[in-house]
């Protein structure tokens, strides 16, 4: 399975249209992961153009998004478990608290958000995965997303792109 990874995203509710990058990038995917901080449904309507999509609630989402899709998610695709965290929180780093939110769980995979920093990393063999923004770099030099496949094994592969119009 082929799932596309996405996180603070930080769109308004006059958003018309996501990045062509990320559109092109996420064609052909099955499944749409958000790790959080959509701040308009409008987003949501868009990212579902392009795939169904799983997520949680981020720090800057309402209530609306709250209520629909929660703070915290295990799932199981394909034999694996996957944890569903934005990461936000105090103290330690968003990888630490994201991890430490699936310990009694153990998922092959937590996909967090919050830092908007790409980061691709096994701890205690459970890969963290943060696909950065693919709207909202803030420090980082690129835009970035990320897509995971489940074949015979995990393979977690970040993208970047400069232009996000």
């Amino acid at each position: 399975m082929r799932i596309g990874v996405i996180a603070d995203t930080h769109l308004s509710d006059r958003v018309e249209k996501l990045p062509d990058r990320l559109i092109q990038g996420l064609q052909g995917v099955e499944l749409i992961l958000h790790a959080g901080d959509w701040v308009s449904p409008r987003t949501i309507e868009l990212v579902e153009q392009i795939a169904p999509c799983e997520s949680v609630a981020g720090n800057n989402d309402g209530m609306d998004i709250i209520e629909r899709f929660g703070r915290k998610k295990l799932l199981t695709i394909e034999g694996y478990t996957i944890g569903l965290i934005h990461g936000d929180g105090f103290r330690k780093t968003t990888e630490e608290r994201s991890r430490e939110a699936f310990l009694e769980e153990k998922p092959d995979i937590v996909v967090f958000g919050h830092s908007h920093i790409p980061f691709s990393q096994i701890m205690d063999g459970v890969l963290m995965f943060n696909p950065g923004s693919p709207t909202d770099k803030r420090r980082q030099p690129r835009y970035s997303y990320g897509i995971i496949e489940l074949l015979d094994g995990i393979d977690a592969r970040l993208y970047y792109y400069d232009d996000k119009s």
